[in-house]
């Protein structure tokens, strides 16, 4: 459903591998969907920790200017992204993230905010284009990456989705918001959910659990559909997965994050075998991927980059 990728610094080839170590700071390594790329029209990544030049709490491919480390670090390592994208800096558009579910639609005067412009604008969670060359960027350290493609009207989205971003339905949001810009039918899509904390780490408080159980109510069929696809999380023990179980704790509980976004996305109407979903968990491999439970706040930010190709 998800692929490992590395990029050598020197060259840009990328060399395609079913495993995940690698030799910090050697080669640049991503994950990519098979399923987004077989439309033919984008280019896309989810970063992880690998490939920059970042330092310490930051190594090595840090994406965020807002969390203390070097700017020209940064900056290096959006170059870098850069040429595996095939797209400059000066052509990508990132999100301001404040666990919403406003979505922006992204034209060419957007280019390079939030990269190497200022932003002109504030609480946006996702983002949407129907103009090639602009890579959509949205950032994460335990929550849900969300990305779109729409290839009969050649549109794309990212987002960016915490249990706050869930429980609004961003997915649905994002679903319904490239609809109205652009005709999208929900059964035209394909989309990703990307890396994120799993519920086996996912602790969270009963007030925020009793908005999922609401979430969770009348989709036994859809939670079966997932489980009998054989695409839920290695190692599940085959029962019918929910997206809260009970924690150790009293008062505590666990969120599914993958499950949950997985229903809202069938439930806008997007096709089962369209939806990819990935099984690594940030806080399991927060070596790996940033977690910023994993590392009590102390990290940087992983991004997705989704971008249309130049039309010739």
């Amino acid at each position: 459903m998800y692929r490992i990728e590395r990029a050598r610094r020197a060259t840009g080839e990328v060399i395609r591998q079913n495993g995940v170590q690698l030799e910090s700071g050697e080669e640049l390594e991503y994950l990519t969907y098979p399923s987004l790329e077989k439309t033919g029209l984008v280019r896309h990544l989810i970063t992880t920790r690998l490939g920059g030049v970042s330092k310490g709490e930051f190594a090595s491919m840090s994406l965020s200017f807002t969390r203390g480390d070097r700017e020209e670090d940064v900056q290096e390592n959006y170059r870098r992204i850069g040429q595996v994208l095939g797209c400059p800096p000066e052509n990508m558009t990132a999100s301001q993230q404040t666990h919403t579910t406003n979505i922006r639609l992204v034209t060419s005067d957007d280019k390079g905010k939030g990269i190497i412009r200022p932003l002109d604008y504030q609480d946006i969670d996702g983002l949407m284009t129907d103009e090639p060359g602009i890579a959509l960027v949205t950032y994460y350290a335990d929550c849900v990456p969300l990305l779109f493609v729409d290839p009969i009207h050649r549109a794309i989205g990212t987002a960016h989705s915490g249990w706050r971003g869930t429980v609004g339905r961003m997915g649905q949001c994002m679903v319904k918001s490239m609809g109205e810009a652009f005709g999208t039918r929900p059964e035209e899509l394909y989309t990703a959910i990307g890396p994120s904390i799993c519920q086996d780490c996912y602790e969270v408080s009963e007030d925020v659990a009793e908005r999922f159980i609401d979430l969770e109510e009348g989709t036994e069929e859809l939670r079966k559909e997932l489980l009998l696809s054989g695409r839920y999380r290695i190692g599940y023990d085959g029962n019918l997965p929910k997206i809260v179980e009970q924690g150790i704790q009293p008062g505590k509980y666990q969120l599914d994050l993958w499950l949950a976004n997985y229903i809202i996305l069938r439930q806008a109407g997007v096709l089962p075998e369209r939806i990819a979903i990935t099984d690594i968990c940030t806080c399991h491999n927060s070596d790996y991927l940033f977690s910023h439970r994993a590392s009590g706040g102390k990290r940087g930010n992983l991004a997705a980059f989704l971008m249309l190709f130049e039309q010739k």
